[in-house]
């Protein structure tokens, strides 16, 4: 049976915006992340026919809650019907959360001289590690395969890790991917199509 799935991140936060970790901790959509998120929703309006066809499921946290109702209330589908997942929270990263780069680097030295730029989340003495979270979502997608239209609703890391696992590639390359907040991802027949302003962006 072939699927379509869509996976979208939540607009840009407060924390975001102050370069703050977020992990589990929340932060609320800037004025900006709520027009990113209109602005993607009107997109995936123009893609999906009858959003009563689809089966919506969102990350708990308040972030991307907030960005699904905007995105419910834009295709017109009834939020009290999403669904919530814990395994599309984004990642933990423990006594990180909240911090900036610049706070992380001053109380943990060591966890973060030994990481490259993307990789060093996973360093929390106390945060999730890549092989949990690649399970997590792994276990995510056996459960929705049977499942011919779904939107998902998520997180930057955790979406390019997900992307990651559904493409094949290796860890070093799916925490590469894109994580933008002004656009989304089409994942259908092994194929990922990056669905914004110009439509026509492959990778």
């Amino acid at each position: 049976m072939s699927q379509t799935l869509y996976l979208l991140r939540h607009g840009e936060t407060v924390f975001n915006t102050q370069g703050r970790y977020q992990g589990e901790l929340d932060s609320p959509l800037t004025d900006n992340g709520i027009a990113q998120v209109k602005q993607n929703a009107k997109m995936l309006k123009s893609l999906i026919g009858n959003s009563n066809d689809w089966r919506i499921i969102s990350s708990p946290l308040g972030r991307a809650l907030q960005s699904t109702k905007i995105i419910c209330e834009t295709i017109d589908f009834d939020i009290s019907k999403v669904e919530k997942d814990n395994r599309l929270s984004e990642v933990a990263v423990g006594s990180w959360a909240g911090l900036t780069t610049k706070e992380i680097e001053i109380s943990w030295p060591n966890l973060v001289n030994n990481a490259d730029l993307y990789s060093w989340y996973f360093n929390s003495p106390d945060g999730e590690s890549y092989e949990t979270v690649m399970h997590r979502l792994t276990d995510w997608l056996k459960f929705i395969k049977n499942e011919p239209k779904i939107i998902a609703i998520s997180h930057g890391l955790t979406g390019r890790i997900l992307r990651g696992i559904y493409s094949g590639v290796e860890k070093d390359d799916a925490l590469r991917l894109e994580v933008s907040q002004e656009v989304f991802f089409k994942l259908s027949n092994k194929e990922i199509q990056k669905i914004s302003l110009e439509f026509d962006d492959f990778y």
